[in-house]
């Protein structure tokens, strides 16, 4: 047992219990946090820089889930709506990331107990304790948070009695670079170079028509991408379509007929199949080291099989993944796992060299648990690089955070949570199992 272990609360100063909990992102996670805290009795206040809820889900909106509806509500948030007479979508059918921010993430931020404390266009620039840096003791605990965020009136610091950073990764992808720096000659190319999941056949379809695309990565947001470019081609003739993978395997996508999720597990199939129809040119075993612009076009130099190749293209996405931004959370004593930087008790159960989806336990706040009391990463953050989120593992993390912070220690240790035995993936943007 540990200290953290054998204490009710998280925060005893009586100055703490009238601060709200800082909430940083709108996304499904921060909002069920909400949900969760305000059903406790504890008031919230939740930071976006956006501009509006689930702004980072929008990006991609175009894109289906692979989950249905039934694995992408969270209680604490429909027993809210339940009481505007909101209804659940078809249960068993997968929406699109649009579709998920209309129908679900919209109607809950309009709720008379979520909208008020929801702050849109606010950019968390840092968090830290008031009067104290991370190398200050004495009094750490029983200190407010100051959680210094910028918007159009400027710079503001909110004082909360606990932050829960619920940010995500969509806004910081891994470089292109195998050796996980910076790419050389990325500024050359970078207005070249698109984040994964672009739309390619609507809002982006003129930036793609006509011209040689490669897509780097091998989980499946580039497959989706992938197949994309190949109906794109048959629009416009002149398109083509080319896949850098770093491994000398093919992509990490479901095919398994046993998969319950019937779109993941044929992804696979399609992507071999357009590979084996000449649709898609693939290179696997290229580790990129460096790109130039040459002209209109781009080069990719990278090592394969030993030697230094090159690959000239005219467009790139980069489908590599997502790791988390720590920059903001200097100041903060935190615990993180050396290679998957993720928390570190949670880091075993999420390592993808062991875990799929379906394998991730149910976990919640001792697992999440840093060494500055009352802050938790959750979401898709807290699992660091991996790329096996689930939208209902994080629904568990908040319960579980918020009974912690209201005091309910019994509450908050039943963790439990039942999933398909292959695993309920969020989306496909780098959260699902790749």
């Amino acid at each position: 047992m540990t200290l953290l272990d054998l204490t009710p609360r998280a925060t005893a100063d009586a100055r703490l219990a009238t601060l709200p909990v800082a909430i940083i992102g709108a996304g499904p996670i921060g909002l069920a946090a909400a949900a969760h805290l305000i059903e406790r009795g504890l008031d919230v206040v939740i930071l976006e820089s956006g501009d509006d809820v689930g702004a980072s889900i929008r990006a991609w909106g175009h894109t289906p889930l692979f989950s249905p509806w039934k694995h992408l509500v969270d209680a604490a948030s429909l027993r809210l709506l339940e009481r505007t007479g909101w209804q659940l979508p078809s249960p068993d059918r997968a929406p699109t990331g649009h579709e998920f921010v209309d129908r679900y993430l919209a109607p809950l931020a309009e709720t008379a107990e979520l909208r008020p404390r929801i702050r849109t266009g606010v950019e968390v620039l840092a968090v830290s304790r008031e009067g104290m840096d991370r190398t200050r003791t004495r009094g750490r605990a029983n200190a407010p948070f100051i959680v210094r965020t910028r918007a159009t009136a400027g710079i503001e610091e909110i004082a909360a009695r606990a932050v829960l950073d619920a940010s995500g990764t969509y806004r910081s992808p891994n470089p292109l670079s195998s050796s996980g720096l910076d790419l050389l000659g990325m500024p050359e190319i970078a207005d070249r170079v698109s984040n994964a999941l672009p739309d390619v056949l609507g809002r982006d379809r003129e930036r793609f028509a006509g011209r040689h695309t490669t897509v780097v990565g091998a989980g499946h947001s580039a497959a989706n991408t992938l197949l994309a470019l190949v109906e794109l081609a048959r629009q416009a003739p002149d398109t083509t379509v080319s896949w850098l993978i770093r491994t000398s395997r093919t992509a990490r996508v479901s095919s398994s007929a046993d998969d319950e999720l019937a779109d993941r597990a044929r992804l696979g199939g399609r992507i071999d199949d357009a590979v084996a129809d000449g649709l898609v040119h693939r290179v696997e075993g290229f580790e990129i080291i460096r790109a130039r612009a040459l002209g209109d076009a781009v080069e990719l130099v990278g090592h394969r099989s030993g030697d230094v190749v090159t690959h000239v293209t005219d467009l790139v996405v980069n489908a590599t993944g997502f790791r988390p931004d720590l920059a903001m959370l200097r100041e903060i004593r935190l615990d993180i796992d050396d290679i998957v930087e993720a928390p570190r008790r949670l880091a075993p159960l999420i390592d993808p060299n062991v875990h799929s989806c379906g394998t991730v336990e149910p976990h919640g706040y001792r697992e999440l648990a840093h060494p500055e009391p009352g802050f938790f990463i959750v979401g898709m953050k807290s699992y660091g690089r991996a790329p096996t989120f689930l939208l209902a593992t994080g629904y568990e993390q908040v319960r579980s955070v918020a009974a912690w912070l209201a005091g309910d220690a019994a509450a908050a240790g039943a963790v439990e949570l039942r999933l398909p035995a292959t695993g309920v993936c969020t989306t496909d943007a780098g959260s699902c199992c790749s």
